[in-house]
């Protein structure tokens, strides 16, 4: 119960029990280094950067069609899924082993990295996605930002090398660190997943703001198991998000290129 003259303070304004003042934000300057790492990487993984992946839907738009995300709740348990069973977490297992091969300077392991993720594509629309935006994000990345790595990779695999691999090989050439590499490209993978069904189901920008909020957590968790995962690791569980993929390749009116 609360007593009398607590309840007159309360009520006249005056200054109630003492409670612990909250900590400080911390207003650590990074250093140069950890500066130009940050405005690359939030360059590189901008939504106008030249890959173009405006144009991808993943297939997301045979599942508006099918009516199998059709509000903003069904677009957060797609993506979700996808995140956390599909392409989504085999593109986090495939950056880590890619940073790492770059790191290190092991341009072989580096390739067959790249290899095993181009064939990982279950269909033709989702290589063309990963590749085509694997090559133009190389290109751009290498005549503003050249690296050794970077050149050789392009050179040494004609068929194209996946997105997650090349960015994962651009951050690593860069001396960007792997978590937060990794922290963005899941998010810019969500995000482009979420800008995609905002203009397909359609939503607005609230209920996109809401998503990306929804996404995050998982975003969060995907980029925490990753690096402990092995190539052995790679599979999915989506199959609907799978058929999805295959049949966008002969859906009749089409706004995205998967």
């Amino acid at each position: 119960m609360i007593s009398t003259s607590t309840t007159r303070s309360l009520a006249i304004g005056a200054p109630g029990p003492e409670t612990p003042a909250s900590p400080p934000i911390a207003d650590a300057v990074p250093s140069e280094a950890d500066a130009v790492a940050r405005r690359r990487l939030m360059t590189w993984l901008s939504p106008a950067f030249p890959v173009s992946a405006f144009s991808y839907s993943h297939g997301l738009e045979w599942a508006v069609g099918a009516s199998d995300v059709r509000d903003m709740a069904t677009l957060v348990a797609w993506i979700e899924d996808i995140l956390r069973y599909g392409s989504g977490r085999n593109d986090a297992i495939l950056f880590v082993h890619a940073w790492r091969a770059a790191a290190a300077g092991d341009r072989d392991p580096l390739r067959a990295i790249a290899a095993l993720g181009t064939a990982l594509a279950v269909s033709r629309e989702r290589h063309l996605e990963a590749t085509a935006q694997g090559a133009a994000f190389l290109a751009a990345v290498v005549t503003a930002w050249p690296a050794p790595v970077l050149e050789a990779l392009t050179e040494s695999l004609p068929d194209g090398v996946p997105y997650p691999v090349a960015v994962a090989a651009a951050t690593a050439a860069h001396r960007i660190a792997l978590d937060a590499a990794l922290q963005a490209y899941v998010l810019a993978f969500a995000a482009n997943l979420v800008s995609a069904g905002m203009r397909l189901v359609p939503l607005g920008q609230s209920d996109g703001l809401r998503a990306l909020a929804r996404l995050d957590p998982v975003v969060a968790a995907v980029a925490a198991v990753a690096p402990t995962l092995t190539l052995d690791d790679l599979g999915g569980g989506v199959v609907r998000a799978d058929i999805a993929a295959m049949r966008h390749e002969t859906q009749y009116t089409r706004l995205f290129r998967s």
